[in-house]
């Protein structure tokens, strides 16, 4: 049975799976083997390093890909944009922030314009915005996102867009990472998916080594979503947003006590504590941004096979779903 949706012939894809653009950890090399293995890949165009990201579409090669950028951040570097949009990107995916400022140099570059959103406030101004898909991304997702949870979110949206925006495709994100929350999604009312933690668990990740075995030994229970890994890197996130992270000694000791990391007598040595750690690959005194699908994860394997098992299970889902009815 081939998972045949709006997402899949929208974007001229294979599979309804689209990998999330991980600040930091979806490089060019990981947006490239998503693309080639049937799905579409997007890097992550994080906070909006020019260089950084100069490199990892040169890592793309000639593979169709998009990018994803952190738009709070990129309003305060709109140049980023432009650049970007000068590699011929087959979307761009904005999120934390309103799109509508940037909406027409994406359109008039014949890109896609994804919004990921997490309220339904965020879908309307994505609606507004003119998106062309919007990701529904719930709390289990690793990294940044807000409170509302994917099983109730999506739908929501869904029935929304039904309404108001027929045209508009709907992703389903936030604790997607097998074949199982693929079915799901689509019995939920999603076109696909975006998956964002297995596939940071992928070879081609850039993420250490360490990071990603203390995720595939770990359930979901061990994250927890918090604000202190952004106070202490001094990234001025919107208060609706926190980062989920693997629960560790950094975590335990600033969780609950944010006023007190960000004071100048703490905030220039923990800053320092933090950066060693990420990159001596210490998982116990760094960041470790992985989500409630850590508890799904069990191995790291290339991104073409992850993709392979999620189709095949949910392929499997979904037939057996049919025999049921």
């Amino acid at each position: 049975m081939a998972l045949t949706t709006r997402l899949t012939q929208k974007l001229g894809i294979e599979h309804p799976i689209i990998s999330a653009p991980m600040a930091f950890a979806a490089g060019g090399t990981l947006a490239a083997a998503v693309t080639a293995a049937g799905g579409f890949g997007i890097i992550g165009g994080g906070y909006g390093e020019p260089d950084w990201l100069e490199r990892e579409f040169a890592a793309a090669g000639n593979a169709r890909v998009g990018c994803g950028f952190i738009t709070w951040s990129l309003a305060r570097h709109p140049r980023v944009l432009d650049a970007v949009l000068a590699h011929a990107p087959a979307a761009i995916m904005l999120s934390f922030g309103d799109p509508m400022p940037f909406a027409p140099a994406i359109k008039a570059a014949h890109a896609l314009l994804i919004c990921q959103v997490q309220a339904m406030k965020h879908a309307r101004e994505a609606v507004d915005a003119g998106a062309d898909i919007i990701v529904a991304q719930g709390a289990e997702a690793g990294g940044h996102g807000s409170l509302r949870a994917t099983f109730t979110l999506v739908p929501e949206i869904a029935d929304y867009l039904a309404r108001v925006a027929p045209e508009t495709l709907l992703v389903a994100a936030g604790g997607v990472a097998d074949g199982r929350g693929l079915a799901a999604a689509l019995m939920l009312g999603a076109d696909g998916v975006l998956v964002g933690s297995r596939f940071w668990a992928s070879k081609e990740a850039i993420v250490p080594e360490r990071f990603q075995q203390a995720a595939v030994g770990a359930d979901g229970d061990a994250t927890i979503r918090t604000s202190v890994v952004d106070i202490v890197r001094k990234k001025e996130w919107p208060a609706e947003f926190t980062a989920r992270v693997m629960k560790n000694r950094f975590v335990d000791d600033w969780h609950g006590r944010e006023a007190a990391l960000a004071s100048a007598e703490n905030a220039a040595h923990e800053l320092d504590r933090y950066s060693r750690a990420w990159q001596a690959g210490d998982i116990d005194n760094t960041g470790v941004f992985v989500g409630e699908a850590a508890g799904l994860i069990h191995d790291v394997r290339p991104a073409g096979d992850i993709i392979g098992g999620i189709v095949a299970q949910a392929e499997r889902a979904l037939a057996r779903s049919r025999t049921a009815t």
